[in-house]
C-alpha cells in the first residue's frame, strides 16, 4: 500500500498478508475446478500454490512507490523471479513447475491465468483486503462468488455467464480503488517525495557523503544502477524492509543537507506539499509561478527546484481488452469478452485509459 496510511490509518496490512490471502484463494479455486472436471494435478498445485505465495516477493520497501528507483532496471517480477529460482536451487527443484507456472511457460495456459491474469487470486485478494483496511466499501467484492464462478474453456481460464454482474462489480471495485486510494493525491505527493528522497540521498552519496542508515539500505543507495544484480544483491535485498528507510528519515531530518532534512521532515511529520489535480496539462506559467517562490524562500539552486515543485500524470484503466481479457462462457459454449457480454454501458468505458494531471508545490506559497 505504499504510503497510504497516511491517509486511511488503518492501511498497515503487509504482503504477507496479502500473500496468504491469495494463496488461500488459490486452494479453494483449485477445489472449485476439480469440482468441476478440471484436471489439476497435485504437482501443479503445489506448483500453483508456490507461485502465488511468492508471486510478490520481490518487492522492496513501501511497495510500489520505490520501484525503480531503489533498484534500477529491475521491476518487483523480475526480482520475485529471481528468489523463486535462489529457493528452487536450495530445495533441489521443488519449484520448477511454480516457477513454469509464473513464467507462463507451463503447458496449462489456465494456471498461469489463475495466478498472473486480470481476473487472478492476487487481484481477487488485494481488492477485497485494500478495502476492508481502507474503510473504503466502494473497492468491496465477493472473491468466494467470483471463484465459484471459475471454469476452464479450451485451455484458458474463463467465467461462467451467471458470473457476469459480478466480474461487472469487480472491475467497477477495481476503477474506484484506484481513483479513492491506490491514486488518491495525498498519497501521491507522498510517494513521489520519497522518490525524490532516495535520489537526492544517492546524490549526495556520490559526492562523498556517508549517510547514516542500515547497512542494506546502504547498499543500494552505492550502488551502480549499471551493476550486475547477482546473488549479493540479491541477499542485501532481502534485508531491506520498511523500517530501513523509516529509520533512515529519522536520522535525515537532522541532516546538513536543506532538502534531505526538509523533505525527510515533511513525510515524518505529514506536512506535505500542496498538490493539485487536474484534467488537462499543467499551464507552465503556473509551475514557473511556485519555483519563484522557492527559489526565493528555499537556499537552493535552480536544478534543484524540482525537489520541491513539480508535475506529472496518473492514468487509471480498470480493463484492458487487448491483455488476457476476462471471457464469458456463454451457455452455447461460446466465449465472449465480458466488454461485450455486459449491458453495462461503463464497461466499454473502463477499457479505456483516463489521464490526469497533477502539480505539487509547497503549502507555504499558496
Amino acid at each position: 500500500m505504499g504510503l497510504s496510511f497516511l491517509v486511511y490509518p488503518g492501511a498497515h496490512h503487509t504482503r504477507f498478508h496479502h500473500a496468504l490471502g491469495s494463496m488461500h484463494l488459490m486452494v479453494q479455486a483449485i477445489r472449485v475446478l476439480r469440482f468441476k472436471k478440471i484436471a489439476i494435478t497435485e504437482k501443479e498445485e503445489q506448483g500453483l500454490l508456490a507461485a502465488i505465495l511468492l508471486h510478490d516477493i520481490g518487492h522492496g520497501p513501501f511497495s510500489h512507490a520505490l520501484e525503480h528507483h531503489l533498484v534500477l532496471k529491475n521491476n518487483h517480477e523480475t526480482i520475485s523471479l529471481r528468489f523463486m529460482e535462489e529457493l528452487n536451487k536450495e530445495f533441489n527443484g521443488a519449484l520448477t513447475t511454480a516457477i513454469e507456472i509464473f513464467k507462463g511457460k507451463y503447458p496449462k495456459k489456465f494456471l498461469n491465468q489463475l495466478v498472473s491474469s486480470q481476473l487472478d487470486m492476487d487481484r481477487l485478494d488485494y481488492l477485497k483486503r485494500d478495502s476492508f483496511y481502507t474503510g473504503v466499501t466502494e473497492g468491496n467484492i465477493s472473491s468466494e462468488r467470483m471463484i465459484t464462478m471459475l471454469n476452464v474453456f479450451e485451455g484458458e481460464l474463463v467465467v461462467e455467464e451467471k458470473g457476469i454482474y459480478s466480474v461487472e462489480k469487480f472491475l467497477m471495485a477495481r476503477r474506484f480503488m484506484y481513483w479513492q486510494v491506490y491514486l488518491h493525491k495525498t498519497s501521491l505527493v507522498a510517494e513521489q517525495l520519497l522518490i525524490k528522497l532516495i535520489k537526492r540521498a544517492k546524490d549526495l552519496i556520490s559526492d562523498g557523503d556517508n549517510l547514516p542508515c542500515s547497512k542494506a539500505l546502504s547498499y543500494f543507495l552505492f550502488r551502480n544502477g549499471n551493476a550486475e544484480f547477482n546473488e549479493e544483491t540479491l541477499s542485501q535485498f532481502a534485508l531491506l524492509d520498511d523500517v530501513d528507510l523509516l529509520s533512515a528519515l529519522k536520522a535525515w531530518q537532522s541532516h546538513p543537507d536543506f532538502i534531505l532534512s526538509k523533505i525527510s521532515s515533511m513525510l515524518l511529520n505529514r506536512n506535505l506539499l500542496e498538490i493539485k489535480i487536474k484534467n488537462k496539462p499543467i499551464e507552465e506559467n503556473k509551475v514557473a509561478e511556485k519555483e519563484q517562490w522557492v527559489k526565493a524562500n528555499f537556499c537552493i539552486q535552480d536544478n534543484e527546484l524540482d525537489y520541491f515543485v513539480f508535475s506529472g500524470e496518473i492514468s487509471n484503466m480498470a480493463y484492458n481488452q487487448k491483455r488476457q481479457n476476462i471471457n464469458i462462457l456463454r451457455k452455447n459454449e461460446k466465449l465472449t469478452d465480458v466488454a461485450k457480454a455486459s449491458d453495462h454501458l461503463n464497461l466499454k468505458a473502463l477499457s479505456k485509459t483516463v489521464t490526469k494531471y497533477y502539480v505539487c508545490y509547497p503549502k507555504e506559497s499558496v
